[in-house]
């Protein structure tokens, strides 16, 4: 049995999402710029998928922007959502163990003469939102934090910092990288109360290479790619259609099935903690807050030689965030994990199609490693 338990890295796409892009690609694969009538209903299908996605992110259909996926997102609303407020300040706000799509385009503010208080988590691998008021300045014209941090699941409280901002009276912007929080949490852009927020299509069984950025009706910031007039002028380009169609399908189908998979995930991540603890009582969870996430630790134990065994047997897991290709991760280092915790860490990520069969094939197969190795 194939066992695969790395769906924070990317998820597999759901029947539905597949047929609706295999269908726009070999029937209606007009260019939803073009007048005819091939060109109309492709344009037809481009608006039901921003109103399917508007509608699981709780927003207008005017605020959502196709992107590429969740780095170009961070990009855009970082690297222009500075650029649009310069004129105010050049001081931001955002935190140590945010993905590197974040981290890379604040030492990018950096070298551009913009100062970045990077925040320090809390052990669990949250953001305290006190901190955020802590850091605010006058000159403050953006913050950005993530609300699911991908390597521990711990959960930042984005409306409470938003609610941090408007009593402050900042003209501070409010970017959330939502990416591993869609779909996965109850949320929605008027409960987040966020200037922009990057969500991702592979995440919630949708292709890869489809995002979207949602920019709040009023906020004014640089467009990322110049061109044509796709994306309301904001992104040029040809649309992605059978990406986007998909995205907005996969969104439809979350959002219907949100509340029962969420329930389903924190089931089986417990059931995976009370194993994995019985068993082997040495083993130390990591963060937690979000249903779909499970960082635990071996210490002693190499995480990438558990990986290889467990590999060996099917089960397929990961080190940290699939982006981040050796060295320590910098978001356990972030939250003060002794060096052998962090060389024991790997996470065990879940969707909507785990099953319980699955969560005792993958803890079996740890015990097994665990045991070998021990006795090696």
């Amino acid at each position: 049995m194939e066992v695969y338990l790395d769906n924070a890295a990317t998820t597999k796409v759901c029947p539905e999402a597949a047929e609706a892009a295999l269908k726009i690609m070999t029937e209606n694969y007009g260019n939803p710029s073009s007048t005819h009538t091939m060109g109309r209903n492709a344009k037809a299908a481009l608006d039901k998928a921003r109103k399917q996605v508007a509608a699981a992110l709780g927003c207008d259909a005017g605020e959502i922007y196709f992107t590429s996926c969740g780095s170009e997102g961070d990009n855009w609303a970082i690297l222009n959502g500075a650029e649009s407020m310069k004129h105010r300040g050049k001081h931001v706000i955002s935190s140590q163990l945010e993905h590197d799509a974040v981290r890379k385009s604040m030492y990018e503010l950096e070298k551009r003469g913009y100062e970045v208080t990077f925040l320090e988590p809390m052990p669990d691998g949250s953001v305290n939102p006190e901190s955020v008021k802590a850091a605010l300045r006058s000159d403050t014209i953006l913050v950005s934090l993530m609300m699911v941090n991908n390597e521990t699941g711990a959960v930042t409280d984005i409306a409470a910092v938003s609610k941090i901002l408007k009593a402050a009276k900042s003209q501070a912007l409010l970017h959330c990288d939502a990416v591993q929080a869609f779909m996965k949490i109850p949320f929605s852009a008027k409960s987040l109360g966020a200037d922009m927020i990057t969500i991702s299509g592979h995440k919630i069984h949708a292709p890869k290479g489809i995002g979207a950025l949602y920019i709040k009706n009023g906020v004014k910031i640089k467009s990322y790619i110049m061109g044509g007039a796709q994306e309301n002028k904001m992104r040029a380009g040809t649309e992605a259609m059978p990406q986007i169609v998909a995205f907005g399908t996969a969104c439809e189908i979350a959002k219907k099935e949100m509340p029962a998979a969420h329930r389903r995930m924190a089931e089986l991540r417990q059931r995976a903690i009370d194993k994995i603890c019985e068993e082997m009582p040495e083993a130390v969870v990591i963060g937690g807050g979000s249903p779909h996430i499970l960082s635990i630790s071996l210490p002693g134990w190499r995480s990438e030689v558990l990986m290889n065994y467990m590999e060996s047997k099917g089960v397929y897991v990961s080190r940290s965030s699939a982006c981040k290709k050796g060295g320590r991760s910098h978001v356990l280092e972030a939250i003060g994990l002794a060096p052998e915790v962090i060389d024991g860490a790997i996470r065990v990520s879940f969707s909507r199609y785990t099953t319980a069969e699955e969560i005792d094939a993958f803890c079996t197969a740890l015990k097994e490693a665990h045991d070998y190795l021990a006795h090696r």
